[in-house]
């Protein structure tokens, strides 16, 4: 029985890995497609769904590091993505953080009607706001800005609610007793604030984070809205700007460029990754 019984539970455990890894591998194969495919010639792209290229060729890698009109390339592209992509990144985490500290912690007058305000933006659909957003900055002279004011501006006032939201329903789990201890000791509510909240709330400050870079490195309709300079171009544009449809795309060269654009991304997530887990996990339980 005992022989049994563990031949059963290695035949289990062997299924069990077995789907996991096909199922992983289904899952990742679009991505190791692409980066075959940027070693690919067209030709060889459309004929073959292998990510093995037959012929490997650096074609597409040396088209992508041509310029477009002398003004923009993809290394300058890449600088002025996150040129903007970094302030948003730092912004948010200030600005949020600070808004969720005073929901979460401060009972004060109209504070129901607030956060319900608050909430209700959750349902307001960007689209909304982009006619609007859009003639206030001009008004204000902040179109093609060289600082890149209309997208990096607003996250100085916390108007990703999503983000408070789930760092409001983190501070919930965390325990008041440590605010009056702190306040024991001397601390005042920004000592308690950066000394006592924002380590409790690290791997939910680093989730934000992360999802506000990887948001902000892929948006494109900011920039097609307020950059005008092509040497300002970002590169959800430069990408876009890739793509001649009068001469025919060159697909090893737009596949190359995507490659090198998220690389970026994938590197920040995964060296934080970990925190990033505990993050979303803690928040899915929290509150």
């Amino acid at each position: 029985m005992a022989a049994e019984s563990k031949t059963k539970h290695y035949v289990t455990l062997f299924l069990r890995y077995f789907v996991l890894i096909a199922v992983g591998f289904i899952m990742v194969y679009p991505l190791l497609w692409m980066v075959g495919a940027t070693f690919k010639s067209n030709a060889e792209i459309f004929s073959s769904i292998s990510f093995i290229p037959k012929n490997p060729t650096l074609e597409g890698y040396k088209a992508a590091m041509a310029s477009y009109g002398g003004d923009i390339n993809i290394w300058k592209a890449m600088f002025n993505t996150y040129s903007y992509v970094i302030p948003k990144v730092v912004f948010t985490v200030i600005s949020v953080t600070i808004t969720a500290y005073g929901f979460g912690r401060f009972q004060f007058k109209g504070h129901n009607i607030l956060f319900a305000i608050l909430m209700a933006t959750l349902f307001l659909p960007q689209v909304v706001l982009n006619v609007p957003q859009f003639i206030m900055f001009s008004k204000f002279g902040w179109v093609d800005s060289k600082l890149y004011l209309p997208i990096i501006v607003p996250t100085l006032f916390a108007t990703d609610t999503l983000f408070v939201f789930q760092l409001i329903q983190f501070l919930r789990g965390v325990p008041k007793d440590l605010d009056e201890a702190a306040k024991i000791d001397g601390c005042n509510a920004v000592q308690t604030l950066t000394k006592v909240i924002v380590p409790m709330l690290s791997p939910a400050i680093t989730s934000i984070a992360l999802f506000q870079f990887m948001w902000s490195s892929n948006d494109f309709m900011g920039p097609l809205l307020y950059v005008n300079t092509p040497a300002k171009y970002p590169l959800a544009i430069f990408v876009k700007l890739s793509m001649d449809a009068d001469s025919g795309f060159q697909w090893n060269r737009v596949l190359a460029l995507s490659l090198i654009s998220i690389i970026p991304s994938l590197v920040v997530f995964f060296l934080a990754q970990d925190k990033f887990v505990d993050g979303i996990s803690a928040g899915g339980v929290k509150g």
